[in-house]
């Protein structure tokens, strides 16, 4: 097999991901000291809990907005930070919108309804029948609270990906529903020109980031590179690896260790987007996909047909060399998370130590391209074989394959129990936290 070498980054006292980190928290910071200074300069109302409400209301807006941009997909933070984080991010900071929204409506409807002898329910039905822009946003709020609901870990698990992921669509409503109103009612808003610009430009750039990270971009490399499967080549009975070819793919910006959203473009399949890491660095050439079939998405890719078009959503990710801080590394594979660690080792330079971790020799996907690719870089391999308990990757173990594993950077891929382990493995051989990078798969919006 030819594998063509990518030059892999070299380590440098500049940590990209603290670098976006820094700039997203920076940013988000100065708009929270813009709101409270358009805040103040719009005045108090004499009733404190409407006071209290508008505050929680203008904040709400402001953590709507930021959590557009947290799903947008845009090249520069999700190679810096990972999809994986974002998503989580993503997820918290909805929890703190819901909280806030609801702020926002209980403070309004018990301070309106201060003195004037109606409960605050009455106060809110009589606000949304005769205060423009009042109904649309308890819509919003009701779109929220189900997209919430849906979003908790015990009805996730219940829910198929699609059937999740279209109801979240919904948010997109609500946050047009919310933006009219705020136009509508805000008082802030529309406290001085450079209030009303303010807000326009804000809403613009969350909304026009997600248009352009996912909506623009995927449309426009799809135009551009006609992507196809060249090959479907099985590589034992339940993994299978498809090779997919297209136009000027030495134009597409992919690293080793990214991954796509894959919808192959069959009757049954078009709508179905699957996440995969490359197996294989790319070339300028082709790109390589390998998965198991754990799903019925993953087990249909075995009889995929060349020549089928394809729609790759992507490269996503920032599982790549570009977090490197040391010049050597260990990379840690579990099953067939082997994927992007094949091809990290394809790209990385230095001396580097492959642990492949596998219940028996015969789940080891993709073992003789390790065995070769060790061979051709110098690398050392060692596969670990066994069942899950006693854990083969203890500290004593781990450290006895790797004695100067402090001094290396640490890639690990996996199921998630491994993973989990190798981690708590890693923080009790003092490993520092810089120095270990992981990816776990987590899709939002």
């Amino acid at each position: 097999m030819t594998t063509v070498q990518s030059p892999s980054a070299p380590p440098t006292g500049i940590r990209p991901g603290a670098v976006a980190r820094t700039g997203l928290c920076t940013v988000l910071a100065a708009n929270v000291a813009v709101v409270a200074w358009f805040f103040a300069q719009a005045g108090f109302a004499s009733n404190a809990l409407i006071v209290v409400g508008r505050f929680t209301g203008l904040y709400s807006a402001l953590i709507m907005a930021f959590q557009l941009v947290l799903v947008a997909r845009l090249p520069w933070l999700d190679r810096r930070i990972g999809m994986d984080r974002l998503t989580s991010w993503h997820r918290w900071t909805g929890f703190a919108l819901l909280w806030s929204l609801l702020a926002h409506v209980v403070f309004i409807a018990f301070g309106y309804a201060d003195g004037t002898g109606v409960g605050p329910v009455t106060e809110l039905v009589d606000l949304a029948e005769t205060t423009e822009g009042v109904l649309r946003a308890v819509v919003a709020l009701g779109l929220i609270l189900v997209v919430g609901a849906v979003s908790a870990r015990w009805a996730r698990r219940r829910l198929a990906y699609e059937t999740w992921h279209f109801i979240h669509l919904y948010t997109y409503v609500a946050v047009v529903l919310a933006f009219t109103h705020q136009v509508a009612v805000g008082t802030t808003f529309t406290t001085s020109p450079t209030a009303t610009a303010y807000w326009y430009a804000l809403w613009g750039a969350a909304l026009g980031a997600v248009l352009v990270g996912r909506v623009a971009l995927p449309l426009w490399r799809n135009q551009r590179h006609q992507f196809r499967v060249a090959a479907v080549v099985p590589e034992s009975d339940t993994v299978v690896s498809v090779h997919i070819t297209g136009r000027d793919l030495d134009r597409l910006p992919a690293r080793a260790g990214q991954f796509f959203l894959w919808r192959f473009l069959t009757r049954d399949r078009w709508w179905q987007a699957n996440p995969f890491s490359l197996s294989a660095a790319p070339d300028g050439r082709s790109l390589r996909l390998t998965a198991k079939a754990v799903g019925e998405g993953s087990a249909s890719l075995r009889h995929l047909k060349p020549g089928t078009r394809v729609f790759a959503e992507g490269p996503y990710g920032a599982f790549t060399t570009l977090r490197r801080t040391r010049t050597e590394s260990l990379l840690v594979a579990g099953g067939v998370g082997v994927t992007p660690i094949r091809a990290l080792l394809e790209e990385l330079d230095g001396h580097t130590v492959v642990v492949y971790r596998v219940t028996s020799e015969r789940d080891a996907v993709l073992y003789e391209e390790l065995r070769d690719l060790a061979v051709a870089k110098g690398a050392e391999l060692h596969l670990v074989t066994g069942p899950p308990v006693p854990d083969r990757l203890a500290p004593r173990e781990l450290a006895r394959l790797v004695p100067d594993l402090a001094d290396r950077d640490v890639f690990l891929c996996g199921p998630p129990p491994m993973m989990n382990a190798v981690l708590r493995t890693l923080g009790d051989l003092g490993v520092p936290k810089e120095q270990i990078h992981f990816e776990r798969f987590s899709l939002a919006g």
